[in-house]
């Protein structure tokens, strides 16, 4: 019987070629869009699932209570991490203290290569379960002269050899022996970037400001990792541990803290807090995209529906015959919808091939490194569920509407489609366009609020700006010679030190006061140690007072900008006095706000001090005259001279900048790229409804063109229908995505307005691609010969 079902359904196809394409080619686009979007979700929902503890694992991290404003860091003391070792070691399996390590060099021989990577205790590579290559990662840093290298690492330093027990030169500095290899973390994991680990003992005994930091509670510098025992739940382990902080500080120390632990499997979508509580974070947009996903293959589905009860008097006739030999209205039911999996079957299968040639542009739109499964039974299990649950839908509705014909009428002759039959068609286009006009003006809103906070003035001048970390002591200490020896190259127009990235801010502090101070209040200010040709090189504003000078003893001076002088209250603060961790300060200049964090942001407030010739940055800036390729190779052979062993590393502030929007680029990308398909999924099917209306109207277009209707009134007749349900679409779109987008922009401090011709666009423009679709039937059909439509009928 189902063999005969598929047989009739092959046959119906095959008799009706133009809407089976139509059907076949928007089921495939909608699946393919929803294949994209699943695959995504999937590499996101799955994100540290790499790690074989991933449900156990999590991170320490302190929320800091600044005057009623919860703030909750990453970062936590180091004396942490033997406190919760030896007061609570039967809720914590596993515990291990980490800092991160950004562009250090690793040597051996002539090669030489820059990496990031992690100090961690030694338990840390089996907390994480990475995976072994060669050599002994599990308990590899117990000798703390040892180093573990990423496969890639190894390849790079090594090539073929067998790494262990060579030894690297880490920073032209110290001789540290390999003593394993482990697999390189996956791109879906949060810490793929660690190329190697060091052992935290060796951190602690290298550097004497860091062994002070073993006792000092109120220093977050740094990362803490457990591995909770199994009958240990996350929210009352947090509850027994919150307080340990102030077990230690005083509220003068570091105001009130709390610690809370975030399970690793929340740490890529529930990565923001709001009041020491996840608020949310990416899972927002796996959220938004699976809603496009079900959006776009609904619009698919809807294509499907329409045209086969649009054509639904060619099916009348077939419908009569089979009831009155028998056929039940159960069996009918089972034909159509075997009709309609058929289809969604064959559109798997182009939908397959469209997500292949989709992946690349996909992938590099949502940055990912994304494939289909083709080995995973799941996947094809899941394909499978999806494309039958894809067919019965898109065919539930044409299957009772057509196995509900009357036999009598339609063999009588007398069976015609009502009017009110047209009614659920037109609520489906309606449907159809609202979705796309909702995607259309949301893609619109999220590149503005992009180019609104890109043309938000930086408080300084990006073009020309290199940064070069200033991190081994063959530089540090000899800022003076190196600056005179850059100036001197003429390629460059000023040098400065800094202690941290312009577009990032590396450190916040309390501990600050001033006259006139509530002494309950506890400020915290961002604070940048820069040398004193700083504000010239990049170019800042000074609104008041004057710039850093070797002019001056500026070693108790400060610099502070538009939003440090609004948290003080002082109007006029220049040459006020501050109290910085009980050192007085003068105040000798005011600058405008720098954005050195999110653009969408408010900016923090910040004081800008003089440092001594330690900067973790020296900045450059390049005269405009000259071409970038020519300074950098000038700039490279200074380095060389007082750097010889490292290789040259830097990068261009505007590029820094530029990656502050990438996660707004890219939503936006991908939600362009899903509203192209959507509008091309909605036409696909106007156009096939339109060639199905010109068709049944052919008697009385002819008709109508034989007593002098021209093709502009034929062309007007067959349109405004279609016209008329698209204006209504866009009625239903405009509040709907205000609101929705409105609620999205108040997530953003610093965030665009919704301008009304945003919404006009979007309606001209969805007017403008519906007529179009729609006209090129319509003035076929009104350019036809008459006598031949009319010997037709």
């Amino acid at each position: 019987m189902f063999k005969n079902y598929f047989k009739s359904a092959w046959r119906n196809l095959s008799k009706s070629k133009t809407s089976a394409a139509i059907n076949i080619i928007g089921l495939a686009a909608g699946m393919a869009v929803t294949i994209l979007i699943g695959l995504w979700i999937w590499d996101e929902v799955t994100f540290d699932h790499y790690h074989k503890n991933h449900e156990r694992l999590g991170q320490v991290m302190a929320t800091l209570d600044f005057n009623g404003e919860l703030v909750t860091v990453p970062a936590v003391a180091m004396p942490l991490g033997d406190e919760l070792r030896n007061k609570y070691g039967s809720d914590f399996k596993k515990v291990s203290m980490a800092s991160w390590i950004y562009d250090h060099n690793l040597r051996i021989g002539d090669k030489n290569i820059n990496v990031q990577g992690m100090w961690v205790d030694s338990i840390f590579p089996s907390m994480f379960s990475l995976h072994t290559i060669t050599g002994n990662v599990t308990s590899g840093l117990q000798d703390p002269s040892a180093i573990l290298l990423s496969a890639s690492t190894a390849r790079a330093l090594f090539g073929n050899e067998n790494p262990i027990n060579k030894f690297v030169r880490l920073d032209n500095q110290e001789n540290l022996k390999v003593t394993g290899v482990y697999e390189d973390l996956p791109e879906n994991t949060t810490l793929n970037k660690a190329k190697i680990l060091l052992s935290f003992d060796k951190y602690k005994s290298s550097d004497p400001d860091i062994r002070d930091a073993a006792g000092q509670w109120d220093r977050h510098s740094f990362q803490a990792y457990v591995q909770l025992n199994d009958h240990i739940d996350f929210s009352a382990e947090t509850e027994k541990i919150k307080n340990i902080p102030m077990e230690h500080l005083t509220e003068a120390q570091s105001g009130k803290e709390a610690l809370i632990l975030h399970p690793m499997d929340n740490w890529r979508l529930y990565n923001e807090f709001k009041n020491g509580k996840p608020a949310g974070g990416r899972i927002q947009f796996v959220w938004l995209f699976g809603i496009i996903g079900v959006f776009v293959l609904l619009l698919a589905c809807i294509n499907f529906m329409n045209l086969s009860t649009a054509r639904s008097e060619k099916r009348a006739k077939e419908v009569g015959i089979r009831k009155t030999i028998g056929s039940g209205k159960r069996q009918l039911i089972i034909q159509f919808l075997a009709e309609s999996v058929m289809v969604a079957f064959i559109a798997l299968l182009l939908s397959i091939l469209l997500t292949l040639l989709g992946l690349p542009l996909f992938n590099s739109l949502a940055d990912k490194n994304i494939s289909i499964p083709f080995e995973s039974a799941a996947f094809w299990a899941i394909a499978t569920g999806f494309t039958l649950l894809t067919g019965l839908i898109a065919g539930s509705y044409p299957a009772f509407y057509l196995s509900g014909f009357k036999p009598i009428k339609v063999l009588k002759g007398t069976f015609r489609s009502s009017k009110s039959a047209a009614i659920p068609r037109k609520i489906l286009v309606v449907t159809q366009f609202s979705i796309s006009i909702i995607l259309m003006i949301g893609t619109l809103i999220v590149y503005k609020q992009i180019q609104f906070a890109k043309d938000r003035p930086a408080g300084y001048s990006r073009e020309g700006l290199i940064n070069v970390t200033n991190n081994t002591p063959d530089l540090r200490g000899h800022f003076d010679a190196l600056q005179q020896d850059l100036l001197s190259t003429g390629v460059v127009a000023d040098v400065a030190e800094s202690s941290t990235l312009i577009t990032k801010m590396r450190s916040k502090e309390i501990g600050f006061n001033w006259q006139g101070k509530d002494p309950n209040f506890l400020p915290l200010f961002g604070t940048v140690g820069i040398s004193e040709n700083f504000g010239k090189t990049v170019g800042w504003n000074i609104m008041a007072g004057r710039d850093f000078s070797r002019d001056f003893a500026d070693s108790s001076s400060l610099i502070l900008n538009e939003a440090a002088v609004k948290l003080t209250g002082i109007d006029d603060i220049v040459g006020k006095k501050i109290i910085w961790n009980d050192r007085d300060f003068t105040v000798i200049g005011v600058i405008r706000n720098m954005i050195m964090e999110s653009p969408y942001e408010s900016v923090t407030p910040t004081v800008f001090f003089k440092s001594g010739n330690e900067g973790r940055m020296i900045i450059i800036r390049i005269r405009p005259e000259v071409s970038v390729s020519t300074a950098l190779g000038k700039i490279e052979s200074v380095f060389k001279k007082y750097n010889p062993s490292n290789p040259f590393t830097y990068s261009f502030v505007d590029a820094d900048y530029a990656k502050k929007f990438f996660d707004e680029v890219r939503i936006g990308n991908l939600a362009s790229f899903f509203t192209i398909l959507a509008l091309f999924i909605s036409c696909l099917g106007l156009f096939g409804l339109a060639s199905y209306i010109a068709e049944q109207r052919t008697k009385e277009i002819g008709v109508r063109k034989v007593l002098g209707a021209s093709v502009l009134n034929l062309w007007g007749m067959l349109s405004k229908e279609f016209l008329f349900l698209v204006v209504i679409s866009c009625f239903i779109a405009i509040p709907v995505a205000w609101y929705g987008l409105n609620q999205w922009l108040q997530g953003y401090s610093y965030r665009t307005e919704i301008p009304w011709w945003i919404f006009a666009a979007a309606g001209a423009l969805s007017v403008v691609i519906a007529i179009g679709t729609v006209s090129y039937q319509a003035i076929k059909a009104a350019v036809a010969n008459p006598v031949k439509s009319l010997r037709t009928e």
